[in-house]
């Protein structure tokens, strides 16, 4: 295996295919079986095939291993899956070794920032290198620009390295959306410009929202973010929201008649201790079976809440590892905002915490889909660190694989059935996507393993482990001082 220097993230990512001998492009080569056998005829494969031999695969198709596999990635794809004696490669073929470890698809980052268009293009690959360097090989931007959409097809081409990226529309809230022309005008122009949904935030009046749903249908377009206060949950959920992130408006909509008077009067700020021990269970109960008629899906973003509300110290938060990686002026940001902030007392954050992990297993006991997120990066989350801190949250309250899917196969089928977009990842299959992890241990036994990565695949480039390490500690160095 080439090592590499400790050179910059932006540099590894142009070096990578060239100091591997690999330089594998996006080609379809159609569906296939989960695995082949030593009966079928092998595909002719070239010298740029790379394969992991001797691993431990996790299709995701459902809760299943398959053990001391051969995966060989020709062209993009999964060419082939099987058992190793019955591989003949060419000479020239970069092979891993998977012994002790397990290949699983690539995770999603399903509410995801990147920097705007007025960020320096360094800040933006050191970003999008995070995101890849934590097993993250799809994001979804929740806050676009103009300037997003040729990053997305840059790296659709392979010219930036980085997830592929699932890109969402300047924000509509109270303020670019106030009435319905305004709202009307917004939606076509941004499904013209080719954004893949619409991102919303808080403060949209019920007359802009129900005109954004109506011209949204006619041009094709979902909406996915916040549940404005003048819509409340139930409506956003009856005019086909596609996604409720960071849980929001089910708490809300579910409080007692005599805290709902009140919010609606103004009547001054009601303590969270009130409003948590204010929630209708019975009325929870009542919008978590609307959210399974409805076929919505939910962005949990659970640490991000965990760190609003919890009563930790600024300080000593920044002083994790993890926070070398990002710049100093955006972690300072995030400890100034925390102390701007406050927080509740430990009581309070536990049954704030504990609440929103209580509708988490209605939502998922009931079959509604969740999806993986965390609003990266913001609040101490770092991006692609972060997201190994919220599936660990997630696992209180679902299995292993249960959490795994809300980061593959469920992705592709939010993909599938909700922006039209090819489906052809979230799962290890011939013919599929090559966005895959390499890691140590097994996932299913222990979840935390899914942070040990022992090598990336995004869009069919190799990734190690090693240069996964070296770009990160150049990311320490460029921005730990």
């Amino acid at each position: 295996m080439v090592e590499l220097l400790p050179i910059g993230p932006a540099a590894l990512g142009r070096l990578v295919a060239v100091l591997l001998g690999v330089g594998l492009a996006i080609s379809g080569c159609g569906q296939g079986s989960a695995q082949g056998s030593g009966s079928d005829a092998l595909p002719d494969f070239s010298a740029g095939a790379l394969v992991i031999e001797g691993v431990r695969v996790l299709p995701m198709d459902e809760e299943r291993t398959l053990e001391d596999q051969a995966v060989v990635v020709q062209d993009g794809r999964i060419a082939w899956i099987g058992r190793a004696e019955d591989l003949d490669l060419p000479e020239g073929a970069v092979r891993v070794n998977g012994t002790g470890r397990t290949l699983l698809p690539g995770l999603a980052e399903m509410h995801a920032h990147v920097p705007g268009d007025e960020a320096p293009r360094d800040l933006l690959e050191d970003i999008l290198f995070l995101y890849v360097a934590n097993g993250i090989t799809t994001i979804r931007g929740m806050l676009g620009a103009p300037g997003q959409l040729v990053v997305r097809e840059e790296l659709e081409r392979g010219d930036l390295v980085g997830p592929h990226m699932i890109v969402g529309a300047p924000s509509l809230n109270g303020n670019t959306a106030p009435d319905p022309a305004t709202a009307e005008r917004l939606v076509r122009g941004y499904a013209d410009q080719g954004y893949d949904f619409l991102k919303i935030h808080p403060g949209i009046p019920m007359d802009s929202w129900d005109r954004m749903v109506e011209v949204a249908g006619e041009v094709g377009i979902t909406y996915a973010g916040h549940v404005p206060e003048d819509v409340g949950i139930q409506h956003a959920l009856e005019t086909d929201i596609a996604t409720v992130d960071h849980l929001d408006g089910y708490l809300q909509g579910a409080l007692s008649q005599e805290l709902q008077s009140r919010l609606a009067g103004n009547l001054g700020v009601i303590p969270t201790a009130e409003m948590i021990s204010g929630i209708d269970w019975d009325r929870v109960d009542e919008l978590v079976d609307l959210t399974v008629r409805e076929g919505a899906w939910n962005v949990p973003t659970l640490y991000l809440w965990e760190n609003f509300y919890a009563p930790i110290d600024a300080d000593s938060m920044i002083a994790q590892p993890e926070m070398s990686h990002v710049p100093r002026s955006m972690r300072e940001g995030w400890a100034s905002a925390k102390k701007r902030r406050g927080s509740e007392t430990a009581a309070v954050a536990e049954a704030v915490a504990e609440a929103r992990l209580r509708l988490l297993r209605k939502l998922h006991s009931a079959g509604a889909g969740i999806l993986m997120g965390t609003d990266s990066p913001q609040m101490f989350n770092v991006p692609g660190f972060a997201l190994h801190h919220e599936l660990l949250i997630m696992g209180e309250v679902m299995s292993p694989f249960e959490v795994l899917a809300s980061g593959t196969r469920n992705v592709a089928e939010y993909v599938d059935a909700s922006l039209g977009g090819e489906s052809d990842f979230g799962t290890v299959a011939v013919g599929q996507r090559a966005d895959l992890i390499l890691v140590e241990g097994n996932p299913l036994e222990r979840l935390g393993d899914v942070a040990r990565l022992a090598g990336v695949m995004v869009a069919g480039r190799w990734i190690s482990g090693e240069e996964i390490q070296a770009g990160l500690d150049a990311l320490a160095e460029k921005y730990g001082r």
